[in-house]
């Protein structure tokens, strides 16, 4: 029996029961609670200092060659030199390139593994052999260049980088100061120099000086400019593995998803409409002897009963089939359905009333289809809990700001039952809309709000600010 009362019948509406804790008339140990734990801050990370991965095996071979090819060119450019007399009547004899070239060009072997090391024995070795006038000075240059480099590409330690980069430059700069100072003054006793602000001696300083300060500034900054470009190259790697790993995972959460969604509604198609046909089949039995007529009505209540399940499994097939269409559920079913769903359940053996209370409004498809198999769920559990004499009501209240679902039973419960999937689905059906689900016994109340005890499901739906409800905005 479906029954509608108007908004303008009903006075002033009821409290809103989403903030009840327990609805009314259940029992408070059976009633599930409403409220939602509160999300416990998580604990802050302990902020670490990023630090350069340590150098692979195929780095370190590929040091080995640099060594290698270095020494090599050391050697033949101080071959050349010392064909060209490069520092002329001074320039040491041609034995000395080979311990300058293995100072200058070895150490790099291990540059990445012992960075301050090998730039200490590259400078020294430089230092070296300028002083004694070796007559290679070119790859010795690029020797202590990128030594200097390493220090502040690949030091985790910045302090120890800073530091002993700023002691070694500061070290180059004062015998540069030294030497330019006897250089000049050597040359001051000769008769052809020009005296002046920017005689040759002063210009020969400055271009010294302008030299070595964009040579020893390009390699501190083309090493921390290296260092923070590798940083940020983990990072980048770091982000990708995380992002791989949060897209696997979002794609185990969707296909786990999709198992729930299906077996739900599997569940809700297949459980309710066996379920009927089980009670409607063992009745036909019961009463085929005595009553023949009756039987074959009810028979064909089971064949109608099993025709709807095929229908909404090919529904849910097709859905699943094609999932480029735009279906917000396996299921097309509407709350103008509960009608139909009544007098089936009536048909069934079980006495059910439908009440529509207020005026309905436009609902978005999937909060209708929940709101029926939340009620279709219900009945079912009444159906086979409840005992052949239970009656059941579903009411269906559309309020300013929610919609409410409430459908009871006057059978009996089973104390200590363990909930099943069907609740279970209840409640994902719940979540997914953005309602609040409770349901448990009845106690008969002394006030007489209650009149039988049973069983009493109410979900209630938010209108305003439900994400739902966009598509019918649209």
């Amino acid at each position: 029996m479906s029954t509608r009362v108007p908004r303008s019948a009903q006075g002033d509406p009821p409290p809103d029961t989403r903030s009840e804790p327990v609805a009314p008339g259940l029992s408070s140990e059976s009633a599930p609670s409403g409220s939602r734990e509160e999300a416990q801050p998580a604990p802050a990370r302990a902020s670490l200092s990023p630090a350069r991965a340590a150098p692979t095996q195929r780095e370190l071979r590929q040091d080995y060659v640099l060594a290698a090819a270095l020494f090599v060119a050391a050697m033949i450019s101080g071959a050349l030199s010392s064909i060209t007399e490069f520092y002329g009547e001074q320039t040491a004899d041609l034995v000395w390139v080979l311990p300058l070239a293995m100072g200058t060009t070895l150490p790099l072997a291990v540059r990445r593994r012992l960075p301050i090391t090998a730039a200490v024995v590259v400078c020294a070795s430089y230092f070296c052999g300028v002083t004694l006038y070796v007559p290679e000075a070119f790859v010795s240059n690029v020797s202590m260049f990128i030594a200097i480099y390493t220090i502040g590409a690949w030091m985790n330690d910045r302090r120890r980088a800073v530091v002993g980069r700023a002691i070694m430059m500061v070290a180059m700069m004062v015998w540069l100061l030294i030497s330019t100072y006897f250089a000049i003054g050597n040359a001051a006793d000769e008769a052809d120099v020009v005296a002046g602000a920017m005689s040759p001696l002063v210009a020969y300083m400055l271009i010294q000086w302008l030299i070595n300060v964009a040579y020893f500034g390009g390699a501190y900054y083309m090493g921390d400019h290296a260092y923070r470009a590798a940083l940020n190259r983990q990072d980048l790697r770091r982000l990708a593995e995380q992002l791989e790993e949060e897209r696997e995972l979002s794609a185990s959460q969707a296909v786990a998803l999709d198992r729930v969604r299906i077996a739900r509604e599997l569940h809700d198609v297949v459980g309710h409409h066996v379920s009927a046909m089980g009670v409607q089949a063992g009745a036909a039995r019961t009463i085929m002897a005595t009553n023949p007529d009756a039987a074959g009505d009810v028979l064909r209540e089971v064949e109608q009963g099993a025709r709807t399940a095929i229908d909404e499994l090919h529904h849910l097939l097709d859905t699943l089939r094609d999932p480029g269409e735009n279906h917000e559920s396996p299921s097309a079913l509407k709350l103008q359905d509960l009608d139909q769903l009544v007098r089936q359940v009536t048909a069934a053996g079980t006495p059910t009333t439908f009440t529509v209370i207020g005026d309905a409004v436009p609902l978005p498809p999937l909060i209708e289809t929940n709101l029926y198999r939340i009620a279709q769920e219900a009945l079912t559990n009444a159906r086979r809990h409840a005992g052949p004499d239970a009656r059941a009501d579903i009411r269906l209240r559309y309020r300013r700001d929610t919609v409410e679902l409430e459908v009871t039973n006057t059978g009996r419960v089973r104390a200590g039952a363990r909930p099943g999937v069907g609740q279970l689905g209840m409640r994902e059906r719940a979540t997914s809309i953005g309602g609040v689900l409770h349901f448990g016994h009845r106690e008969a109340g002394s006030d007489g709000s209650v009149e039988r005890p049973g069983y009493l499901v109410r979900i209630s739906v938010p209108l305003r600010e439900n994400p739902t409800l966009e598509e019918v905005d649209a």
